[in-house]
């Protein structure tokens, strides 16, 4: 769970980066949970209707234009600013991408009980950037989903793709189905490979996101109390000097697909991304960055 005001601890952020998500469960109160599914039968009616081109009927719920501040996105008496505003989720969103970051899009996500509908494994993205700074989407679940929820694959979050690009891959290792209680929110990083699944259930499974855009430099802005034990320096190094309680650690542990020599191209990944999360251009994980730059400053001619 976050740290006490809410916003997240510094191995959490590390497993953010190592795996492209985090997951809360049943961090939503149920009596909001109750409240919020007329709502998003509401902004499901008015996406509808959008998409075909016809005006909504009556005033019905603002809907928030992209690159509005999320402060000013569903203003009371809105049941989901209600759930954007709670502490326990400001918290997340600020550390990972600022107190007040711009409004992308939302969608809501209803599959009727009993619906066989499959989506393809994508991204949502069409071509990102290599860029280290990223959006994130919040995908939360007002009901329960016991089975067959949405498909994701740790880990894949660093791998530069387009959107459609993975859409025939199937039975990867590693891959996960969510199941979890109502009120759940998992947060994923822009990039990371997922789809919806099947309903088996007897009762409709919903599911709302929302996209946000960083507005300032996604530097350090989560609670930061445990930050100076466990960031580690650039010694921290399997085969010299290795700890068990730092970053690096934490940054080492690969997703089932990620084994042998593969390990080491994504380890490099995260240790970029730690970089600028941290602002820290030193960081590294077993050394390579630094070998690599130490050659560099030598054939350079710099001490």
């Amino acid at each position: 769970m976050p740290a006490a005001d809410h916003r997240l601890t510094t191995l959490e952020m590390a497993r953010f980066v190592a795996d492209g998500y985090l997951r809360f469960d049943a961090l939503v109160p149920d009596e909001l949970n109750v409240r919020v599914i007329e709502e998003l039968r509401s902004l499901e009616s008015v996406k509808l209707r959008q998409a075909v081109g016809v005006p909504p009927e009556g005033p019905g719920l603002a809907h928030p234009e992209s690159l509005t501040p999320l402060s000013a996105c569903y203003p009371a008496p809105s049941v989901i600013g209600e759930y954007l505003r709670l502490p326990q989720v400001h918290g997340i969103i600020t550390s990972l991408v600022g107190a007040d970051p711009l409004f992308d899009h939302d969608f809501v996500h209803r599959l009727p009980a009993g619906s066989e509908y499959k989506q393809h494994l994508h991204v949502d993205a069409v071509i990102d950037s290599n860029a280290p700074s990223f959006d994130v989407q919040l995908f939360y679940y007002p009901t329960e989903v016991r089975a067959g929820g949405t498909r994701m694959v740790p880990g894949t979050h660093l791998r530069r793709t387009r959107a459609e690009g993975v859409s025939r891959y199937q039975h990867l290792l590693g891959e996960q189905q969510f199941s979890g209680p109502a009120g759940t929110l998992m947060v994923f990083h822009q990039g990371l490979w997922h789809a919806g699944q099947p309903n088996p259930g007897d009762t409709d499974r919903w599911l709302y996101k929302i996209r946000l855009n960083p507005r300032v430099p996604q530097v350090r802005l989560w609670n930061t109390d445990d930050f100076d034990q466990v960031h580690n320096d650039a010694r921290d190094h399997t085969f010299a000097h290795r700890r068990n309680d730092s970053v690096a650690e934490v940054l080492r542990t690969m997703q089932p697909w990620q084994q042998g020599h593969e390990s080491r191209y994504e380890q490099m990944q995260r240790a970029r991304l730690w970089r600028y999360l941290t602002g820290d251009p030193d960081f590294d994980v077993d050394y390579y960055h630094t070998r690599i730059e130490g050659r560099a400053r030598a054939n350079a001619g710099v001490a």
